[in-house]
Parts: C-alpha cells; structure tokens; sequence
C-alpha cells in the first residue's frame, strides 16, 4: 500500500486526490492545507463579500464527511521542508511525513510590494477567507476603500467591492488595466467603463506610502467615529500616491499580484524555475514527486514555452494528470494555454494565448468605441496564436477554440486579416476539415 501526498487544498489538491481515490482504493491519501479552514475555492470569496454565498458556499465540497467518507486524511498545516532523497516532508507544527509519491499542489501567495505602512490596521490582502471576513467588516456602504492593482485578480475583487456600495478608488502601477492581458486600446477601454461606473482609476501611478489619518475617511467612518466606534480602520488611513496626491481610506486592499507558493522547496533538489517545473506527466526531476495547479511550470504548445498558467481549468487537468501519473496510469498533459475570461463591473473582456503576438507575424484589429467593442487576432503563419477583445462575447468560445488547437486556417487566415468578425465562419470551415467537428459544434453552441 503506498502512501499519496499531496501540498495543497485547494482545487488541485483536492481533484488530485479525489482522482487518486477513485484509482488506487487501498492507498493511504494525505492532504495537507496550510489554512485552518475547510478546503475552499478562492474564486468564490467575490461571491462571499457580495453575500451571493456564506463561507459554506465557498467549499469545494459541501458535505461534512465527504473526506472522511473517501479515506482522505486531511492535516491543518504548512510544509516548510521536502528531503526528496529521504522521501519525507517536514510540517510547521513539527510533524514529519513520509511518502512515497507526491504532489505540490501549493498554489500562490499574494506579492508582498515594498510599501511603508503595509502592516498598518485596515490594510489587506484579498486572498483568504480570513482575508474576506476582515474587509466585509470594513467595506460598508459609504466607506472609502483604495485598491492596489488593477490586474485579473484585482478587477474580480473590484466588483465585489463596488457592489458593497463602498467609494472606492484604483492604483495600477501599469500604464492601463489588466496590463499582463490587454494591449493599451483594450485596457483604456476598461478604465473608462470603469470610471463611468464610478470607480476612480489611477494608471501609472504607485502607492508611495500607506499611513495613519487623523480621522475616519469615509460616511461609514465619520458616522462610527461620531458615535465614538473608532470607524473604518480605527483612525483611518491616507494614502500617498507617486505625483504627489493623497487619498484618505477607511480600507486599503493589495491585489499587486501572486506568485507561486514554491519557498519552501530550497534545496530540495526539486527544480524550480517561475514554478516546480514538470514534464508532460506533471512529474518534477524527481521520480515519483509531481506538481500541479498556480505552482507549477508547464509546457504551452503555443508559446513553445514552459508556464505558469494560473487558471483553474489548467490547474484541475494538470491535477487529473498528475493523479492518474501518481496511480500508475501513464498520462500526458495536452499542454496549457494562457485564458483569460474576465467580467469587469460588467464589461467582458477575454485574451487567449500570445495575446500580443510573435516576432514576424501579423495581426489584425478591430475598434468600435462607440460600441464598446475591440478585437486584435494575433498571426503566425496561417495559425491564430493569440487574441484579445473587450465588449465581443459572441465567439469567445471560438477563439479559444482556434488558439488552443492550432487549427490551420490556410485561405481564411486571408479572410479573417481583412475581417476579424468572420472567426466562427473560419472556425467551423477549418476545424471541420481537419477532424474537429465535435469542437466545432462546441464552437457553435457558445
């Protein structure tokens, strides 16, 4: 009977071992969360601050037994050290593991910017529960909230927090939003979707410095502190931004970025380069050690390229992979694919693969500012191997679907350079010639 590890608790982890249950009946599966919490998704906490969910909503699995039902041990703990030769994996509340296959299922953490007065009260991180419980108590309708990043991850809390009712103002270092996925067109386009919807938005622009105000910021914070209730944050905070302005906050949230959770794995002998990099089984340099999910690097057939793809559709198949790899199934990965789908206060946008394309391609373009709408189509060849679009839901299954499997579009790549709208009709010609009816049908339903 071999005993499974797997680091992490979130959705990687807990496919990766639902997965290892299903083929390896007898083994022992141990799943080790660094929170004390049941295991979750993060993706529901914008959920949670809009009171769509409470905190149960927010579990990958609703049952309260569903893990010891499955034979599923589930340790409350952080690993601070992998001895991959002695196969065993130190614990931070001093238990020690020993294993004979293991996953690294770790995710992300939260980049921690070099900013004076991050520790003050009333400054968070938007990433945990605990995180969430801690800015549902201070983003009340009224309060004064500033935002640090306006990337994927910020834009999805900014939502949240626009329909708390607070007032609430954004700081992009980046010269436009969501800057690591739309080109200057497209991210202006959101900033001022945003702003008409009244977020202030500040691009290129750093937070110098977060400090404590004399007096609550917001109508939330002057109406507690009129009441001797310490309002918002307690004193309240200012914040100096680069330029020299000022903005008064009851609550600063910092969604400056995440990177993988992969510290621990100094001198492990496990490489890692962005992520526990992994072959096309989601295995390490080390026989029988595996990764999965926000931690780990693998290949993009796109790109050509290792990645870290920080998405959970990846995350769940590179799981599902690494499971089936793990029970003794040879598995190999597809490969990954950058996607992005995001719904910023309402406006879609989506990018997918070399968004901003490749050295001696082409690239066609598409805007409509009256309409809300742009396209850009990325080239190389007669493959479509990136695009962006904001305000164009009609074929966001489409564009996936060419990007992602690499359909030759031979005569249409032609078609679609003088005309970008023509995507499902190049889609459902090319994809049905080379085989992928079954895709194409997906295409057309979406």
């Amino acid at each position: 009977m071999s005993h499974h590890v797997i680091l992490g608790a979130g959705p990687a982890g807990i496919i990766a071992a639902e997965t290892l249950r299903k083929h390896c009946p007898q083994d022992r599966i141990t799943v080790v969360g660094d929170e004390r919490e049941a295991p979750y998704s993060r993706m529901a906490i914008p959920y949670l601050l809009i009171g769509k969910v409470g905190e149960k909503g927010t579990w990958l699995r609703k049952g309260d037994t569903h893990f010891a039902d499955l034979r599923i041990d589930i340790v409350q703990a952080r690993a601070t050290q992998v001895d991959a030769q002695r196969r065993q994996l130190q614990l931070d509340n001093g238990q020690t593991l020993a294993f004979d296959k293991l996953l690294i299922a770790t995710g992300s953490h939260p980049v921690r910017p070099p900013i004076p007065g991050l520790d003050l009260p009333g400054v968070h991180t938007c990433w945990t529960l605990e995180d969430a419980r801690a800015i549902a108590a201070l983003a009340k309708p009224g309060a004064k909230v500033l935002q640090m990043g306006a990337g994927f991850i910020g834009c999805i809390i900014m939502e949240a927090l626009q329909l708390r009712g607070v007032e609430l103002s954004v700081v992009e270092m980046g010269d436009r939003m969501v800057p690591r996925m739309m080109g200057p067109m497209a991210g202006g386009m959101i900033r001022d979707w945003c702003e008409a919807k009244g977020v202030k938005v500040f691009t290129s622009t750093k937070v110098e410095a977060i400090e404590k105000a004399d007096a609550p910021a917001g109508l939330f914070g002057k109406i507690t502190g009129a009441l001797g209730l310490g309002g918002g944050s307690g004193t309240g905070l200012r914040v100096r931004l680069s330029g020299g302005q000022t903005v008064d906050a009851d609550l600063v949230i910092s969604a400056t970025g995440v990177r993988p959770a992969i510290g621990f794995l100094k001198d492990s002998g496990i490489t890692c380069l962005q992520g526990v990099l992994t072959d096309e089984r989601m295995q390490t340099n080390v026989p029988g050690i595996y990764a999965a999910g926000d931690c780990a690097e693998a290949f993009d057939k796109v790109s050509g390229q290792t990645i870290v793809s920080a998405i959970q559709p990846n995350a769940a198949e590179q799981a599902r992979v690494a499971a089936l790899n793990m029970a003794g199934q040879d598995t190999t990965l597809k490969g990954v694919t950058q996607i992005n789908v995001l719904d910023t206060l309402g406006l879609i946008s989506t990018s997918f693969g070399n968004w901003q394309g490749v050295d001696g391609g082409e690239h066609a373009e598409l805007t409509d500012l009256a309409a809300g709408r742009h396209l850009s189509l990325q080239f190389k060849d007669d493959l479509m191997v990136g695009c962006n679009s904001v305000g164009w839901t009609e074929h966001v299954g489409v564009m996936r679907g060419l990007v992602e499997g690499q359909v030759r579009l031979g005569e249409w790549k032609d078609k679609l350079l003088q005309d970008p709208t023509k995507l499902m009709e190049a889609y459902l010609a090319c994809a049905q010639g080379q085989g992928d009816w079954s895709g194409a049908q997906d295409a057309r339903r979406r």
